[in-house]
């Protein structure tokens, strides 16, 4: 699971550990904002941030079972907590313990922490830094409750970060498919 601050890398990373041949699966939020052709939709986190979030603990759960027993490392980017975390702010609702201990991910999570210095918004980033360190926060509670244990990514260039997330997982650091 790579998890953490928005904005902070992970997609990138992601993408860098699938071009070095790792099975990646892309964050769920993204992949609803592009989904939606409708600028009203609630699914759309601007629009309706409880309806988002119910749409990515949906996709989160369907994505973990579409992989759940093809073989391992399979990296995710966000998943089942990062949407129930969501939720729960959205709805103030507790989070879903069945789900989390139904949908397990590897103990140890990669925790992109807040880089300022990095950070940009986009066309399905409308949010600023401050509400992105704030999900980052709420993130950094939620995990360790729910019996996951952070390890911080490094601030540094992207070949760097993915080496270090590939080590953690005693991991080939190949930087690429064919060097493996």
């Amino acid at each position: 699971m790579i998890t953490g601050c928005s904005g902070g890398g992970k997609s990138t990373l992601v993408a860098e550990l699938a071009r070095r041949g790792y099975m990646v699966v892309e964050e769920p939020g993204r992949r609803i904002v592009r989904s939606v052709s409708d600028a009203d939709d609630p699914r759309l986190s601007w629009n309706d941030f409880q309806a988002f979030a119910k749409a990515a603990v949906a996709l989160a759960a369907a994505d973990y079972d579409q992989v759940r027993n093809l073989p391992r490392p399979i990296f995710f980017d966000r998943g089942l907590v990062d949407a129930l975390s969501a939720l729960g702010a959205a709805s103030e609702c507790l989070l879903d313990r069945d789900m989390i201990e139904r949908y397990r991910y590897e103990e140890e999570v990669f925790v992109a922490p807040p880089w300022e210095e990095i950070w940009q918004g986009d066309i399905e980033r409308r949010h600023g830094f401050d509400a992105a360190c704030a999900e980052y926060d709420r993130l950094m509670i939620d995990y360790p409750a729910c019996g996951y244990r952070p390890v911080h990514l490094p601030k540094t260039g992207i070949d760097d970060r993915a080496d270090f997330v590939l080590k953690q997982s005693g991991l080939s650091s190949a930087r690429n498919a064919e060097e493996r």
